[in-house]
């Protein structure tokens, strides 16, 4: 590469493709899956609908009225309903990892031994749909055996939400934590070109399948600085534990000059809207699951702290803080926080990866060489 061309490290602030999965508006706080946004998708939108809009182009309710895709929804509702059992070798693979073998290292080898049937490439919406509906499988079915309890088999009767909370806990869950749970997957099921949907679509771009390029993402959205955030929330609130220890808590983060979990985002400077709507949803089930409640005030008294801490900053809640909240209500453990984000971008990996191989070129980008300059050697 030329000495001459522009380095841009990490990418900032580089286009690398054109899109019509999502859009983001950092200034205005603005998140779009297709057209529609995220705030209105949550409040009146299946996770289900919402991968009908990402992977097909439109939600199931315009299929009502005319559907430029015929027959498209049927068949996806149906892989996304009754695909979610793995193959015996898979289930094996996972009884036979150690222990020691964390959550979403499990989860990255399970998935890269799946096959999906059809031709490795061009991929299918079938294959995309199968994999997605595989995954909260994998994840519930290591969790249980990782701690010595029987694996529940998938219910296709249950929306997707719902069955993955049966098949990790083995009862069925109460209608307060699928609803929250439905939003978290919305919500995190698609944010334009981040790290994980990157790298998925370099390895699509290779005319490689599905199957791997999945493994690539969930190797990607493993690293702490991508998928690791609610975790570190989810901590923090829980050293907080009472409404009435929140702001010498949080007082004495800001002493310290260390950083509140939950707060700031790298693209939004106003309010994350996908925090917005989980705390529209957190004061709908306030009553019921107290976490929420706890997360609600936290919110309120680190927004003023930060005021008078950091005036100007804008600093305000990302979608991390409410996940931690999320999570934690429907009663996750920590170590399932990211596999479960894996479960929801599953979706957007997906539907970016048939966006790639719909008009596919190589992603080559190039390196400055900057190591010594050697004279070649003479016989």
């Amino acid at each position: 590469m030329s000495a001459g061309m522009a380095v841009q490290k990490g990418l900032r602030d580089v286009v690398v493709a054109t899109t019509s999965i999502s859009d983001i508006d950092g200034e205005r706080g603005r998140l779009v899956y297709r057209g529609y946004e995220i705030g209105d998708l949550v409040e009146n939108h299946t996770f289900e609908d919402v991968l009908h809009l990402l992977l097909v182009g439109e939600l199931p309710q315009d299929a009502a009225a005319g559907s430029t895709r015929p027959g498209q929804h049927e068949r996806l509702n149906a892989i996304l309903s009754g695909m979610r059992d793995v193959p015996h070798y898979v289930k094996e693979l996972l009884r036979l990892l150690p222990a020691e073998v964390d959550p979403m290292s499990a989860l990255r080898t399970s998935v890269s031994a799946l096959t999906v049937d059809g031709p490795p490439w061009p991929p299918t919406l079938e294959q995309a749909a199968e994999i997605i509906a595989k995954v909260p499988t994998l994840v519930a079915y290591r969790h249980r055996v990782r701690r010595g309890l029987a694996p529940v088999d998938p219910d296709p009767a249950l929306s997707l939400a719902a069955n993955y909370l049966y098949m990790l806990t083995g009862e069925r869950p109460g209608e307060s934590k699928v609803r929250a749970l439905d939003a978290y997957l919305v919500l995190t099921a698609e944010h334009s070109m981040n790290a994980s949907t990157f790298a998925a679509r370099v390895t699509i771009s290779t005319q490689s399948d599905l199957v791997s390029a999945a493994a690539t993402a969930i190797g990607t959205l493993k690293g702490p600085l991508h998928g690791g955030a609610p975790s570190e929330v989810s901590h923090m609130l829980n050293e907080i534990g009472e409404k009435d220890r929140a702001e010498a808590y949080l007082r004495g983060i800001l002493e310290r000059g260390e950083r509140i979990m939950g707060f700031g985002h790298r693209v939004y400077r106003t309010r994350d809207p996908r925090a917005i709507a989980l705390a529209s949803v957190a004061r709908k089930l306030a009553g019921d699951e107290p976490w929420f409640d706890l997360a609600l005030h936290v919110e309120e008294v680190a927004t003023r702290l930060l005021e008078e801490y950091k005036p100007g900053r804008r600093l305000y809640t990302n979608v991390e803080f409410y996940a931690a909240a999320v999570l934690n209500a429907i009663e996750l453990p920590p170590e399932l926080f990211t596999p479960t984000f894996a479960v929801s971008r599953t979706g957007g990996w997906m539907a970016h990866m048939l966006e790639q191989a719909a008009d596919n070129q190589i992603i080559r980008p190039w390196a400055l060489y900057q190591g010594p300059e050697r004279e070649p050697a003479t016989a």
